[in-house]
């Protein structure tokens, strides 16, 4: 068995994040995996070091796809592993155009998962208006379809699916502070939370929930008023499994401190 230890985080742009301390930050966490998401830059934006963390023990080597719109979504995967594949996109032209999934494959590196793919993914907002709301709902309905063969390619060759990102929805009440006033609003809409329910009765485990079923935690906040002062949140942010790999979790929390975007961190550790 090895510990892994898998990071993922909105930064709300790399470069600005990387202006608050974010690649220090992990450095100091010494992690496998780090999976980030709204990116907001191209590749002709970032320089080297944007690509390479070093650790004390190997380096983090990172992965991007980048959204076609300047300074626009995208998202990455950084990794002390070579990866064996790299998929990026749900072949879906709208979203694959906007750098949404990131799907890279580590065979052959865990005894207890020789097949491991980790995906980062950033779900669309439709709080701006009602043509973004959907245009979040076409991307539920066509990751379903990919949520589906992932689950297919698990089922055949045992293959291992770890899903971290912000997806932009809260599923439950406990989800979010103030879940009354927002019934009717983007990211808590009877649909989005549906659809959630319905993925994970799929066979998918949300790792947070399975560790700690009745933690109150929230991963984002409003840069209103003073929400993160008064923890007014919503739990938004990710790590989704296959049920095998959800069961080999050993712990998970948010990282309150320091603040690196308006999204905090949420980090799992695995033996696998």
């Amino acid at each position: 068995m090895q510990k892994v230890k898998v990071i993922t985080l909105n930064v709300n742009g790399i470069r600005a994040a990387k202006k608050k301390g974010l690649f220090q930050w992990i450095v100091s966490q010494n992690p496998d995996y780090v999976c980030i998401q709204e990116v907001r830059a191209q590749e002709k934006d970032l320089e080297l070091s944007y690509f390479n963390i070093d650790l004390v023990d190997l380096p983090l080597g990172g992965t991007y796809f980048f959204s076609k719109k300047p300074g626009y979504a995208g998202v990455a995967i950084f990794s002390k592993k070579k990866p064996t594949n790299i998929v990026a996109g749900i072949n879906v032209t709208e979203f694959d155009d906007e750098g949404r999934v990131l799907r890279i494959d580590f065979d052959n590196f865990y005894d207890s998962a020789p097949r491991f793919s980790l995906i980062s993914i950033y779900f669309p907002s439709g709080s701006a208006s009602e043509i973004r709301q959907e245009s979040k709902y076409r991307f539920l309905s066509d990751l379903k379809k990919t949520l589906r063969s992932w689950s297919e390619e698990r089922t055949l060759s045992g293959r291992q699916f770890l899903i971290c990102g912000d997806c932009n929805i809260a599923h439950k009440e406990i989800d979010l502070k103030n879940y009354k006033q927002n019934k009717k609003n983007s990211g808590f809409l009877p649909e989005e939370r549906k659809w959630l329910s319905d993925a994970l009765d799929e066979g998918w485990k949300d790792v947070f929930r399975q560790i700690r079923p009745e933690d109150v935690e929230f991963t984002w906040w409003s840069q209103r008023g003073r929400a993160r002062e008064n923890n007014v949140g919503w739990r938004i942010d990710y790590q989704i499994a296959t049920v095998e790999l959800a069961s080999s979790c050993k712990n998970i929390w948010v990282e309150k401190e320091p603040k690196l975007s308006d999204h905090a961190p949420l980090i799992a550790l695995y033996d696998l």
